[in-house]
């Protein structure tokens, strides 16, 4: 008979990726069936219910830790709860020496900065309650900041942004996933190469997928500048968003420009494009989901999904197309149809220009080719740890089969009312402000889409899952590991009725390693592919809701060209990991408005 434990700690506070780390360790004790440590969030003990354990919620909020236990018998149980009390007791570490020899860490970022004058950059992830005051006093002490919480008001951060300007410092943030300065990782960065483009993204997997598909073509980065998810809405107006634009149209290495973002407020859009105009490089903006593009100024294009944008800069060598997307590519009720790069000739590789010397060349990223996977008839369920990527992919499925709900829909109207429950055609952003409070991100805890995962799966309403999978420094160290016996458990459970896509974003020098990533994913039966538009185009093909779907007869199951199986991978200079860059590290700005940071 098992044994289960619940004990509540009023008041009590721990990081979301310690109780992940102590989590998974006391689920590692014999005997034990399951175990969680968690903030008291709504989603958290929603998830604590749909397992089994119940917690009397009146009265309990995030400051609150729920601590659960099911063992195989109370001996069990009382081992897995000492051990979760041993682990949540340990200390961390600290810098500095005190008297005696005694380590004494700064009490403050200025203090920090006073210790050491050569410091130029703070990396802020506190609970949200405390956001505003340390973004102060990064920017007091004349620091740049990469602030990967969130927890400001539009209005705030606002006001934060235009007085990091004022100090000619860079405010990344907040809720800011990505950076990569000079070579060095910030946040969930990926082993990619340098070279001549630059790039600013409201969206950090938005970075992600753009820098890595440009490093599977040979073409690498300059800076990849993020700015927070809100810079480009009417609140904030895009202060951070014109600021990195004013600094790479001063950097010598940055040729090419790519600008990122969900669906941009139009009139932001506007001063965007427009900015990007007068920095007198050619740029591309990318806004998946984005139904009317600015009006565009010569040397500036728009496209609708990120894998055109990563084609366009990869063929920049040649005069680039300055046009926007004409009505063709808007399908009906206005919801935009991305723009593929266009196909390689058959065969392999092109060579698309000289870079140093060197011919860069890459495989075609874009169109379904024409030998279709399996169809099973259904509902696509889209499972997403990137809020980019889920718009770029529900843009295209929407362009076919019209209404997608979702917790960050394309249309006010298409808000699912649960996001805990599908509707139809469903895509969930599981990194979504609402779904993370109180826990890790998914690209570091997929716990909470593993359980959503199982559910969708097993409905007999589901005919494809899409997923992705995104892989660098400062995610899962295992993902596709964690992901793949579900998957295959999925397919064995419903043969032939279920396909399972999967969008793997990452880079040959990642530390998960892409190829086995990929190796591991598809034995456990997902079609993989690298690219989140073309995920969803095959997840459509999958569906038979795509014209190209139906010829490979429902027994067929393999990779399509143009997937992973077509593709090589190089790995590249670029971040070793965070801390670690080449090149001369980021220095601070001499005056506002001046330097490269």
């Amino acid at each position: 008979m098992t044994a289960s434990r619940v004990e509540v700690r009023k008041g009590t506070y721990h990081d979301s990726v310690t109780l992940m780390q102590v989590s998974r360790q006391a689920e590692e004790l014999p005997g034990v069936e399951a175990a969680a440590a968690v903030a008291a969030t709504p989603v958290n003990l929603e998830l604590l219910a749909r397992q089994g354990f119940s917690v009397e919620e009146a009265g309990l909020g995030p400051s609150d830790l729920v601590i659960c236990v099911r063992a195989a018998d109370e001996e069990a149980a009382g081992q897995a709860m000492a051990q979760v009390e041993a682990l949540l007791a340990g200390g961390g570490g600290a810098v500095g020496m005190g008297s005696g020899g005694v380590a004494v860490a700064p009490r403050s970022l200025r203090a920090a900065a006073r210790r050491d004058p050569e410091l130029n950059l703070a990396v802020l992830s506190v609970p949200g309650r405390h956001l505003h005051y340390e973004i102060a006093e990064a920017l007091q002490a004349g620091l740049h900041v990469f602030c990967f919480s969130d927890g400001l008001d539009p209005a705030t951060e606002a006001a934060r942004k235009r007085e990091a300007a004022a100090r000619g410092l860079l405010l990344m943030g907040p809720d800011c996933g990505t950076a990569i300065l000079d070579g060095v990782g910030l946040g969930f960065a990926n082993a990619v190469r340098r070279g001549p483009i630059g790039v600013v993204g409201a969206s950090g997997t938005g970075i992600q997928e753009v820098t890595c598909l440009l490093d599977a073509a040979g073409v690498g980065i300059s800076h990849a500048i993020g700015v927070g998810g809100r810079d480009l809405s009417p609140e904030v107006g895009g202060i951070m968003t014109l600021r990195a634009l004013d600094l790479l149209a001063a950097d010598d290495a940055t040729e090419r420009l790519v600008i990122i973002s969900k669906p941009p407020d139009p009139e932001v859009a506007r001063r965007v494009a427009d900015a990007a105009a007068t920095t007198g490089k050619p740029a591309v903006l990318a806004f998946p989901g984005l139904a009317d593009p600015p009006p565009l100024r010569r040397g500036v294009a728009v496209v609708r999904s990120l894998e055109a944008a990563a084609a366009w800069a990869a063929g920049g060598m040649g005069e680039p197309r300055l046009t926007a997307p004409g009505p063709s590519e808007v399908a009906a009720g206005g919801v935009p149809e991305p723009r593929p790069p266009a196909s390689s000739p058959p065969g392999g590789e092109r060579s698309l220009a000289k870079d140093g010397g060197a011919s860069v060349v890459h495989r075609p990223l874009g169109d379904l080719p024409g030998d279709p996977p399996a169809v099973t008839p259904g509902a696509i369920r889209g499972l997403f740890s990137g809020g980019t990527l889920c718009y770029e992919a529900m843009a295209v499925v929407a362009g076919v089969v019209g209404r997608v709900a979702s917790n960050i829909p394309l249309r006010p109207e298409w808000r699912l009312a649960d996001p805990n429950r599908s509707e139809g055609h469903t895509f969930v952003d599981f990194g979504d402000d609402a779904m993370t409070e109180g826990r890790a991100h998914p690209m570091i805890d997929p716990g909470l889409r593993n359980e959503r995962f199982r559910r969708e799966a097993a409905d007999p309403e589901t005919g494809v899952v899409l997923l992705d999978v995104v892989l660098g420094h400062g995610a899962h160290p295992d993902p596709a590991g964690e992901l793949a016996p579900l998957v295959e458990g999925a397919l064995a459970d419903r043969p032939g009725r279920l396909s399972v896509v999967v969008s793997l974003c990452g880079a040959a020098g990642d530390p998960q390693g892409l190829d086995a990533q990929a190796a591991t994913l598809r034995a456990a039966g997902a079609l993989v592919t690298r690219s989140s538009a073309q995920a969803a185009r095959l997840a459509l093909a999958a569906a038979g809701l795509a014209g190209t779907a139906g010829a490979g007869g429902r027994g067929t199951r393999r990779p399509l060209p143009g997937g992973l199986d077509s593709l090589s991978f190089r790995p590249g200079p670029g971040p070793g990991g965070p801390g670690a860059g080449l090149g001369r590290p980021p220095t601070r700005p001499e005056a506002p408005g001046g330097e490269r940071p």
